[in-house]
């Protein structure tokens, strides 16, 4: 269950308003269409239910990704339909045709009460109201809606907080679904998006991470029109929202950090902003391989033959650049020597911290009709070389650290840190990366807390985290 969001409504709930059950799976883009739904829901005066039993109805927000996802997902369902019995299903798994061709969430769980694709919130109020409703009272009735908060409820800890700037995407990667569920790329009015920064830095969040499916596409679906900002004209760009952003940011001592990035040769222009300070020196790119082969078989939108010379170019002008990236071994088709140029481009380009998924056949998907299916030992003996020589590589980077003095915002700190505590560099995104371990300082008068930032010198290393000392 979202303990966040339910130890913090939005409003009071109103006298014997129906409780409702939340559960949030899948992806941070996931993550804030289910704060927009439980802001939606405090506003009107939902109460909120710590447990399926407790609830008067249950809402699953769903993941369809892969396939462990989508088992997990029809498993809450399940779950909560036995323990409750009245369940809305929303969110990307919501959006997927089953085997017989209907709907799969209804094929699979025929009671449950509504199905809705993702960022469907009103849809999802919609059924609320029907199975669900607030008696009407004549008199709280009459009075004005609480003022929402322009934040609304956050699922993360109070000190970062997700920013999504666009929905959808425009690509058909082979390997991929997500354009079935979410559709083509939508972006957000860039006022829009500026205003709930400004928001959620004048709340107190230190770190927005901005999210999309394809961060750098921002604005192509409207032809980068002109929107306004503070009472002026501002691109509807990548660029032009970066360096507000980062205008805000600073105002309030606080971070700006990048997700999925494609390597479009116009990212070239927001180096110059990270290598300055102003937007985190940090780029989490979807790679996904590097021999042009595959990467046309996935039918990847950023040609893969000049990714290592944009690296270089990146880390000339920002020598501090952290790459983070994922990519896929055993896609099919992939030969020998293709998997052994994804191993040379990950040392070469020395990837700061790197995910690898063995390809697993997801329903729908285009890949699956591709000729060279390899065998499951095949793709798995492939991911774990894979894996092996990226901790090399990342170990390696890592141990530079040491001796640094590295700025560190403060996850956790018992006793205000004299029993130490943990944080993050400007290298580790949240529960994606690693971490830097604080060790209890020897003077009582150096205190750490959370949600601020301290000054912390590296000692060491362990695995893929740091660990420091304050300075």
């Amino acid at each position: 269950m979202i303990e966040e969001a339910l130890q913090a409504p939005v409003a009071a709930p109103r006298a014997g308003a129906p409780k409702i059950g939340f559960v949030s799976l899948g992806c941070p883009k996931a993550l804030t269409d289910s704060e927009l739904i439980l802001t939606r829901l405090g506003a009107e005066g939902y109460a909120t239910s710590k447990t399926f039993g407790g609830a008067d109805l249950v809402i699953v927000n769903t993941c369809g990704f892969i396939d462990d996802a989508v088992a997990e997902s029809l498993q809450t369902i399940g779950d909560a339909l036995a323990e409750n019995g009245k369940v809305i299903v929303t969110g990307c798994l919501g959006a997927k045709t089953g085997e017989a061709g209907g709907n799969l969430v209804r094929e699979i769980h025929p009671s449950v009460l509504a199905v809705t694709g993702p960022h469907a919130t009103a849809e999802v109020m919609d059924a609320v109201h029907r199975h669900a409703p607030i008696e009407h009272d004549p008199f709280v009735d009459l009075v004005p809606p609480p003022q929402v908060s322009p934040v609304g409820i956050k699922l993360t800890p109070r000190h970062y907080a997700y920013l999504k700037i666009s929905e959808g995407c425009n690509h058909r990667c082979t390997f991929c679904i997500i354009p079935s569920m979410r559709g083509d790329l939508v972006s957000r009015p860039i006022g829009d998006v500026l205003a709930e920064a400004e928001a959620l830095f004048e709340s107190g969040v230190k770190e927005l991470l901005v999210i999309s499916q394809d961060t750098s596409a921002y604005g192509v679906d409207v032809a980068y029109r002109t929107g306004f900002w503070a009472g002026r004209p501002v691109k509807t760009k990548m660029l032009d929202l970066c360096e507000r952003l980062a205008d805000i940011a600073e105002r309030h001592g606080a971070w700006v950090r990048l997700h999925y990035v494609y390597p479009y040769p116009h990212v070239d222009q927001i180096l110059p902003l990270m290598a300055s300070g102003r937007i985190l020196p940090y780029l989490d790119i979807p790679f996904q391989h590097s021999h042009p082969d595959v990467l046309r078989r996935m039918k990847r939108p950023a040609s893969g033959e000049r990714n290592l010379e944009r690296l270089q170019r990146w880390r000339e002008v920002c020598p501090e650049l952290v790459v983070r990236s994922t990519f896929i071994a055993g896609f099919p088709g992939e030969t020998e020597a293709e998997f052994e140029h994804l191993l040379d481009f990950v040392r070469e380009a020395g990837i700061d911290r790197a995910g690898c998924f063995a390809y697993s056949p997801v329903a729908g998907a285009a890949a699956n009709d591709l000729p060279g299916m390899l065998p499951l030992e095949v793709r798995e003996e492939r991911r774990a070389r894979f894996m092996a020589v990226a901790e090399a590589v990342s170990t390696a980077r890592l141990e530079r650290r040491v001796g640094a003095t590295m700025q560190v915002l403060v996850d956790k700190a018992p006793a205000l840190g004299r029993k130490g505590g943990v944080g993050r560099s400007y290298a580790d995104a949240p529960e994606i990366d690693g971490t830097v371990r604080i060790l209890p300082p020897e003077k009582a008068s150096k205190t750490l807390k959370v949600g601020e930032f301290a000054r912390v010198r590296i000692v060491g290393t362990e695995g893929h985290d740091l660990v420091g000392v304050i300075a």
